[in-house]
């Protein structure tokens, strides 16, 4: 549980092993704040699915497709939110729909999609086994293994490897994993890949590390890639101020 000064309620659990390529993380948010301020989402390179209560008790559930630029959020004071973070592959594997046209968009769902409900944000420990019993069920077949091995050094690298080494390791070529990208995402590889270090950037300019630790080219380079994706320089960015970037304030300290 973490309580910052701006009053979010934050709680984030893994999924279990059966389910790690899936999904990559189940969390909550509560705003306890009467507070109207504005925030931003930046990108990080998810799929996520959200259930979400605001202070008059309107409800709705909603999902967002791959963003690649830094998305205004507007004050929700008093609200609750319940999410599901998928790893991109859940598009194909899950969800069996292309997500290309919510590429920095959102789309509203059926108030009783997956059968969820407005009840199911009163426990969070019993959203996060329904949740997973749920995905469990639409998994239903394998995953390639070569879709699995891109996404796999795509993490683990923390964006870092190029385009042409995932050629060589997972034996796929550029031109094939960029439809596949473009497909089911909406985006190139090579952008997913600065998405990620980007997102991998994060908790270095939180902790005041404000020049490249990835391998940008230079310190102007990391300056333009932070103003791409955050839309201001590490500076502004490392600042916070008024919690105006959810994921940073979400972050723990070091």
């Amino acid at each position: 549980m973490y309580f910052p000064k701006n009053q979010l309620e934050y709680r984030c659990i893994q999924p279990d092993k059966s389910l790690k390529n899936i999904v990559e993380s189940i969390w909550m948010v509560k705003n306890h704040s009467d507070e109207t301020k504005d925030g931003v989402v930046v990108p990080d390179g998810k799929i996520d699915l959200f259930l979400f209560l605001d202070e008059h008790e309107s409800f709705e559930i909603f999902i967002s497709g791959i963003c690649s630029v830094p998305i205004s959020k507007p004050p929700f004071p008093q609200s609750t939110m319940f999410a599901i973070s998928f790893y991109p592959i859940a598009a194909e594997y899950i969800f069996n729909q292309s997500f290309a046209e919510l590429h920095n968009n959102k789309q509203t769902l059926s108030a009783d999609y997956w059968g969820f409900s407005k009840d199911d944000l009163t426990d969070f420990e019993k959203f996060y086994h329904k949740a997973i019993g749920i995905i469990s069920s639409l998994l239903s077949k394998e995953i390639d293994e070569r879709k699995m091995k891109l996404f796999e050094l795509i993490y683990a690298s923390k964006g870092e490897i190029t385009v042409k080494e995932l050629e060589e390791k997972v034996f796929w070529s550029s031109r094939q994993m960029n439809r596949y990208f473009q497909k089911w995402f909406g985006v190139t590889l090579k952008s997913y890949l600065n998405i990620i270090r980007f997102s991998n950037s994060l908790k270095q300019l939180k902790n005041g590390d404000l020049y490249p630790e990835l391998n940008y080219g230079d310190q102007s380079h990391f300056i333009r890639e932070v103003k791409k994706f955050a839309g201001v320089k590490p500076t502004i960015l490392n600042k916070n101020e008024n919690d105006r970037f959810i994921q940073l304030s979400l972050m723990p300290e070091k």
